[in-house]
């Protein structure tokens, strides 16, 4: 792939580049020159685009596709295009299909159902065999085919000895475990934020309760063992700052924040609409403050947009039975420029790569093209004719947005 990028701003704080406006030259896939002007002898296609601005390609933990056994949900075809027309260059896909992807065959799958594709598919396997929290799945047969972390999609660990032995098993190979907080004997039969909407509303509720106490006793078992745990998708004030105390300690820990999560409260739920109905839950406003202090301050390391497309048919009906879950990678750039800065929302949609042992390519002359392109410009109200997704379960749809997204430069492709 050979072409040229008039006049990009360059968002990216590792390259000497970061703030100037440059023409970028790609050569068979490789960036070999960036200068003010660029020459094209060759005649190479040329990029130029309003307000263009150039970062990283962009990295989100936290997506699921229903291939395999849910492709009316989503097939990893068509989730690999939404990422890229998305801004993403890097998925980890979720192990929530059917099967449940719990063995080296099934890592497998992914990865050669995803071969060809400009958006790099990377797996998160199962922790538990069918994520039922009995017995501990392949780690390490998983991990040889190409998994980066385990865990049990939006399924708490219910036995505490079986994460202590995940934690010191997965670290004789540098293993990373993820861990669903939420206590589910606390949460019971819940489905929405226990506070006084749920009250008014007539909704049962999730207290915060069921997910501090699950970060607790995680934390010390990361501190019993000395293991390397991701907690993913925290929700609540308290949460933060038990995180923000095990990280003062020294531990080994990492965890992230959904985009809905960050921004949303659970005021949405006035009208019942089944798009709200996520997991963790949607929390108050005093929680979204303090889930934001915790990204400015480095205790949340990662955002996801913790993209899962649910078919109308689990959607469309009573609130107490509509499945949880949101799409939400084509809403995830538009949402955080609506409460961070440009150079902080492309920091936190690059981040988190090193951390699930993915390599990084920052924009400089010799390093591989991995390249995001947007306009961080302009308001928008987000609606279903910009969905890519096969489901539209967005519970972004008619919020204001900021900022376009024109695709991505990657694996020798131009998506746009």
């Amino acid at each position: 792939m050979n072409l040229i990028i008039k006049s990009a701003t360059i968002i990216d704080v590792t390259s000497k580049f970061h703030g100037s406006t440059n023409d970028i030259l790609i050569e068979n896939g490789v960036i070999t020159q960036i200068a003010t002007s660029v020459d094209n002898p060759h005649k190479y296609d040329i990029i130029s685009l309003e307000n263009l601005h150039v970062s990283q390609g962009w990295f989100d933990s936290s997506v699921s596709l229903g291939e395999p056994g849910f492709e009316e949900r989503e097939t990893i075809e068509n989730g690999l295009k939404t990422a890229a027309k998305s801004g993403f260059t890097a998925i980890a896909v979720n192990p929530n299909a059917n099967p449940i992807a719990d063995t080296k065959a099934d890592i497998a799958f992914l990865k050669s159902n995803a071969l060809g594709n400009a958006v790099d598919l990377y797996p998160i396997g199962a922790l538990t065999t069918k994520s039922e929290s009995v017995d501990l799945a392949e780690m390490f047969d998983m991990k040889n085919a190409g998994a980066i972390a385990f865990g049990d999609y939006q399924k708490a660990i219910k036995n505490p000895n079986l994460l202590k032995i995940a934690l010191l098993y997965a670290d004789n190979f540098d293993g990373l475990v993820l861990s669903f907080p939420q206590e589910e004997k606390i949460s019971g039969k819940g489905i929405v934020n226990e506070e006084h909407n749920s009250t008014r509303l007539g909704l049962k509720g999730i207290p915060a309760l069921a997910e501090e106490l699950q970060v607790a006793r995680d934390l010390f078992l990361l501190e019993y063992t000395n293991g390397k745990l991701h907690i993913p998708t925290i929700s609540t004030a308290k949460s933060v700052q038990l995180i923000r105390e095990a990280k003062q300690k020294g531990l080994n820990v990492s965890c992230s924040v959904a985009i809905h999560n960050l921004i949303l409260t659970d005021d949405e739920l006035a009208e019942f609409d089944t798009n709200y109905k996520v997991l963790p839950p949607l929390r108050t406003q005093k929680d979204c403050k303090a889930l934001l202090e915790g990204l400015k301050d480095g205790t949340i390391d990662l955002v996801t947009s913790d993209h899962n497309p649910i078919d109308v048919e689990n959607k469309n009906i009573e609130f107490d039975n509509a499945m949880y879950g949101t799409i939400g990678l084509e809403t995830a750039f538009g949402a955080l420029q609506t409460v961070f800065d440009t150079e902080k929302t492309v920091e936190l949609l690059t981040s988190g790569k090193e951390r699930f042992g993915i390599e990084t390519s920052k924009i400089s002359e010799g390093e591989t093209a991995n390249l995001t392109l947007f306009n961080p410009d302009g308001n928008y109200t987000f609606t279903e004719k910009n969905i890519h997704s096969t489901s539209k379960n967005s519970a972004f749809l008619g919020k204001k947005l900021k900022g376009t997204v024109y695709g991505i430069i990657h694996k020798h492709q131009k998506i746009a």
